[in-house]
Parts: C-alpha cells; sequence; structure tokens
C-alpha cells in the first residue's frame, strides 16, 4: 500500500474493513445457529455433526480474517518469502502446542475421574472392613 495514491489507499481500507465485517458477522450467525437461537434452527445443537461442522467453519473463518489482516494490513504479502514463513512457521507451532495442550488436558481430566472411583471403592471397602469392629467394641 506504500505505492498507492491516498485514494487508492482509502479504497483498499475500506474493502478490506467491510470483507472483514462481512465474515464476522457469518461467524456470528453462524454461532447463533449452531446455539439455537435463530428460530427454526434449534434442531442444530442435538446434533453432534452439526456442531462440530459449525466449530469447524468458525476456526476457517476466523483462520481467514486473521490471515487477511496479517497479509493486507501489516504488509506480509510485500515481504519476501523467506521472511514470511520465519513469520508463519512459528504460528502453525503455536496451533501444533494449542492441540497437544487440549489433548494433555483431557487425558488428565479423565484420569482423575479414575482416581476419584477409586477412592470411592476403596471408601466404601474400608467402611465396610470397619464396621464389625466398631460394633465388636461398643457391645
Amino acid at each position: 500500500m506504500g505505492h498507492h495514491s491516498y485514494e487508492e489507499a482509502k479504497k483498499a481500507v475500506f474493502r478490506g474493513f467491510w470483507l472483514l465485517f462481512a465474515v464476522t458477522l457469518i461467524e456470528v450467525g453462524v454461532s447463533l445457529a449452531g446455539k439455537g437461537h435463530i428460530p427454526g434452527l434449534e434442531w442444530l445443537e442435538d446434533y453432534q455433526a452439526a456442531i462440530y461442522s459449525i466449530g469447524f467453519i468458525i476456526i476457517v473463518l476466523s483462520l481467514y480474517k486473521a490471515y487477511f489482516i496479517v497479509y493486507e494490513f501489516m504488509h506480509m504479502g510485500l515481504e519476501v518469502p523467506g521472511l514470511r514463513m520465519s513469520v508463519l512457521l512459528p504460528m502453525l507451532l503455536l496451533v501444533w502446542a494449542i492441540i497437544a495442550f487440549f489433548n494433555e488436558g483431557t487425558a488428565w481430566g479423565n484420569r482423575r475421574q479414575q482416581i476419584k472411583d477409586k477412592d470411592k471403592i476403596e471408601l466404601v471397602k474400608t467402611q465396610t472392613d470397619q464396621a464389625p469392629e466398631t460394633r465388636s467394641s461398643e457391645e
């Protein structure tokens, strides 16, 4: 945008604004539809495939907005490919890390439930083992 006239730059900014505005409206509409807030589409929240599809659509639209902002407004599209890759590859590692943390958190959550269940079984077993001893001491 540095080589454009003021009017061309202004048009490009407004074009970008309206594009981001439209994508955001689509994201909000899809999200509201998925949560059952749009009349006639309440049935969507009952189907797991629809929920996953809506989540995927929102993720793709959000990634597109991020790409557009970096490419146009941060002028990454004008840079050499090596610099672009040095910015994009660490971002992909960040996405991988987020996925790994969610996976690890789910594993910890499942393990925690197993531990709670085991503690309940041991507590019941301990209470039944101690019950006859307390009766004999009371008599």
